[in-house]
Order: structure tokens, then C-alpha cells, then sequence
């Protein structure tokens, strides 16, 4: 599966932004999918993940309340909606794919990733 992250932006804090993230090929729906996030001298962290079938979710702390993940598997697709946004949201962002199913976080266990989409937060 290739992936195609989309949606980020500027915003001020509080704001909101939606990211997708685009599969091709028919084994998207094989796939559970997650988001990750790289700040400037950070490594990349998890985000939020989500099963092939949108049974499960899952989220780091410092997001949790504030964004939703979810997928549409006729469309290839997934989604982040990010709410109540805050500076130290400020990161590039990437979709990732992974048949590992244990709901592992570890990026070390997904792949393949998209390009990443930059999310800024700032007054």
C-alpha cells in the first residue's frame, strides 16, 4: 500500500485541522493505520492507531480527548481530526501502515509511511 498524508496547516491555538492520509491498493483495508508526529530535534512519537476494521482505537496521553482517529475503508482512507490544538502539537505528521497486530505503537513496526504533512500551532 502507498499513503498520501494531507490537510496540515497553520492554526492558532484551539484551533482545529483535519488530516487525511490516502492508500492505494487493494490491501488498505488489510492494514491497521496509525499517526505519528516528528518535532524539530524530536524523535518520531505515536499519535493515535486504529484496526483494519475501526474496532479499536488508541491514543498517546498527551492527545487523547482532543483528537479522533478513524477510517473509511471504501475510500482508502484515514483520518485525524485534531481539536483544541496547542503549540507543542506543532510537528510534521505522518500516516503509516502496519499488518503487525498486537497494537503495537512502535514505529519500528509499521511501514509503509506517507510523505508527512507539517501542522503548525502558533498566535
Amino acid at each position: 500500500v502507498q499513503l498520501q498524508a494531507s490537510g496540515g496547516g497553520s492554526v492558532q491555538p484551539g484551533g482545529s485541522l483535519r488530516l487525511s492520509c490516502a492508500g492505494s491498493g487493494r490491501s488498505f483495508i488489510n492494514h491497521h493505520m496509525g499517526w505519528f508526529r516528528q518535532a524539530p530535534g524530536k524523535e518520531r512519537e505515536f499519535v493515535a492507531r486504529i484496526s483494519r476494521n475501526s474496532a479499536s482505537t488508541s491514543y498517546a496521553d498527551a492527545v487523547k480527548g482532543r483528537f479522533t482517529i478513524s477510517r473509511t475503508n471504501m475510500k482508502n482512507t484515514v483520518y485525524l481530526q485534531m481539536n483544541n490544538l496547542k503549540p507543542e502539537d506543532t510537528a510534521v505528521y505522518y500516516c503509516a501502515a502496519t499488518t503487525v497486530v498486537s497494537g503495537t505503537t512502535n514505529p519500528r513496526d509499521f511501514g509503509p509511511w506517507g510523505q508527512g504533512t507539517q501542522v503548525t500551532v502558533s498566535s
